[in-house]
């Protein structure tokens, strides 16, 4: 049995479910796969300092790591960055070395600074990478990688400007789970009058969804609000205090905190409120709902907003308070709401989670 090790790390959770996608499509596939985390089996220090450093930053000083983010996407100063993994890659490498991989998929862009002194003193495994924006940071560009899996001819482009050969990029969408290609049709059978509407926070569960769902509670329509809080329990309780202790006219609400039917809340809404993380936004277009945006980190989110924005994938609010301005023309307008969505099935028509894992097999078999 070939054996695949995936690569992943915790900054922000999209890249730990990517890889478990990847982990999904090559298990079914009759593959032993190894997920291994190679910063926090690695290095606590460095896991310390990037993971919690990351998660600090983008949810109480987001413009502080929008600047390093940018100074950061640059050939020069991702040299530096390489110091701090090779130093402490002695763990990662005896992996390799008990593991003799077949083949090695990466969910995040700090394995080259690992795997690329691998490659160098001949490490033969294929290694895949996968960008899990849509445009790719410079922290991504490497000759050692052997295919890069992206969400978007655009981000195939923004690879291609960086020095990296066409052909070995594959616009494929970024992994995702499965289920969310499987639509839920029970869902729209339990539909109603009400517009129904998914609020997300993302893995961090930023506390700026609280504000939205307050502009919603104004709004005069009949809205069915589902709020997803993630981990942030400190959010949920808020949110759930606030309405339990007041009465909304024409509101359905239903407060969560973490949940694993997010595939089946998005068959059941009309759109999606959410900040543009990698993964959040390849499962709404997987299922066709449109995305409203009504903040970002900056960094990587504001970089997809371009991309959603320009191409008609999604509406970016210019304040959060415009939110039911923009909710009562998607009410009023079906059309709007049906572009968008024939956007989206356009470009989810391109994505596969079984093409990674052909991809993988014709590296392995060109050694």
């Amino acid at each position: 049995m070939k054996k695949v090790l995936i690569l992943t790390t915790s900054t922000g959770q999209g890249h730990n479910q990517a890889a478990s996608s990847v982990e999904e499509s090559f298990k079914a596939c009759g593959y032993e796969t190894i997920k291994y985390d190679f910063l926090a089996k690695n290095s606590t220090l460095l896991n310390d300092i990037i993971v919690l450093g990351y998660e600090f930053l983008a949810a109480k000083f987001p413009k502080l790591y929008g600047f390093f983010y940018k100074i950061s996407n640059q050939k020069f100063t991702n040299k530096l960055l390489k110091i701090p993994f090779y130093l402490n890659s002695k763990k990662v490498v005896k992996v390799l070395n008990d593991i003799q991989p077949d083949l090695i998929v990466a969910s995040h862009a700090f394995s080259i600074n690992v795997l690329e002194n691998c490659k160098k003193k001949g490490l033969k495994a294929p290694y895949i990478l996968i960008v899990t924006d849509f445009n790719a940071h410079y922290t991504y560009v490497s000759n050692y990688v052997d295919a890069y899996i992206t969400g978007s001819e655009f981000t195939k482009k923004t690879l291609i400007n960086k020095g990296i050969s066409p052909e070995r990029i594959y616009p494929i969408g970024i992994p995702i789970s499965q289920k969310f290609y499987t639509e839920i049709t029970e869902a729209n059978e339990l539909k109603d009058e009400y517009f129904n509407l998914l609020l997300m926070s993302g893995s961090l569960g930023l506390n700026s969804i609280s504000i939205v769902l307050k502009e919603l509670l104004k709004n005069k329509n009949r809205l069915r609000i589902t709020v997803v809080c993630g981990k942030n329990t400190k959010l949920r309780d808020k949110l759930l205090n606030y309405c339990n202790d007041n009465n909304f006219e024409n509101k359905k609400l239903h407060i969560l905190g973490f949940t694993k039917d997010v595939s089946y809340l998005m068959d059941y809404c009309d759109i999606i409120i959410s900040k543009p993380g990698g993964l959040t936004v390849t499962e709404s277009i997987v299922k066709n709902t449109p995305l409203v945006i009504p903040f970002a980190i900056p960094g990587q989110e504001q970089e997809n907003i371009d991309f959603l924005v320009n191409e008609g994938y999604s509406i970016l609010l210019s304040d959060i308070n415009d939110i039911n301005e923009v909710v009562n023309r998607l009410i009023d307008n079906k059309a709007i709401l049906l572009d968008i969505k024939s956007k989206l099935q356009s470009l989810s028509s391109t994505y596969s989670t079984k093409k990674i894992v052909e991809i993988g097999e014709n590296l392995i078999n060109e050694l």
